[in-house]
């Protein structure tokens, strides 16, 4: 019997465990997906793997799941960051999803001199790239930062992590992924900026960088979250696990 409900759970996972539920994951299973006492789903916390479990109890209110055997170990994924300003809901929204379905470990919303949003509720942010995980199959759910000041991060940024920025200025003249990123290790990020592009000061600071490599995407200036999906792709394609 194919398995077809994943779900991602706070909690640990192994050969007979039983798993509880809350409420809000007991009316998903019982009350949309009208599953019952015997039926069989997936699991996973982002550590012990994907699991298949069964379900043992079914309330209203809550319910206990009990784990058979593992599916599939953790997969985790390259080490890249993706730092991103925040844009309207919708469309930020969009870009935690994609992020997590395209493999970034860490997701960090970061505020720049023209980033519109002031404010995230990271809480539903990190609600949607758990949602992501469980539609994509991945067994890795990326940590969604709080909002930050990006001129703070790079100041204390890791000297061992490369920056990859897309700068629209860039457009048409910047250099290729490919091109920039030879024999620079394994730990990236990439940056994207706000609807209203970089500052002259930050555009001038993140060129200064030694760990910044600046890129073009193409020929044309693409939305944030186009972009953030861009660069995702054509990072996977040259550095990461695709």
């Amino acid at each position: 019997m194919s398995i077809k409900i994943r779900l991602y759970v706070e909690h640990p996972l192994g050969q007979g465990q039983s798993v509880p539920l809350g409420r809000d994951q007991a009316h998903y299973l019982f009350g949309v997906m009208r599953q019952k006492v015997g039926a069989e789903l997936a699991l996973f916390n982002g550590v012990d793997g994907e699991w298949r479990a069964r379900v043992d109890q079914a309330g209203k209110r809550g319910g206990a799941l009990t784990c058979v055997e593992q599916i599939r170990p953790l997969q985790m994924p390259p080490d890249l960051w993706l730092l991103f300003a925040p844009i309207k809901k919708a469309r930020t929204d969009f870009i935690v999803e994609k992020a997590a379905e395209m493999g970034a470990a860490r997701i960090l919303p970061v505020q720049t001199e023209y980033t519109n949003s002031e404010r995230i509720r990271q809480d539903r942010l990190q609600a949607h790239a758990v949602e992501a995980a469980e539609q994509c199959g991945g067994t890795y759910v990326p940590e969604v930062c709080d909002l930050q000041r990006l001129d703070r991060l790079l100041a204390d940024w890791p000297q061992d992590r490369q920056l990859v920025f897309c700068d629209e200025a860039e457009v048409g003249a910047g250099k290729a992924l490919s091109e920039a990123a030879r024999d620079k290790g394994e730990k990236w990020a990439i940056l994207i900026g706000p609807e209203g592009g970089f500052s002259n000061t930050e555009r001038k600071r993140l060129h200064a960088l030694p760990f910044a490599h600046v890129i073009s995407l193409g020929p044309r200036i693409l939305r944030a979250d186009t972009a953030a999906v861009a660069a995702l792709t054509i990072w996977q394609q040259h550095l990461g696990d695709w």
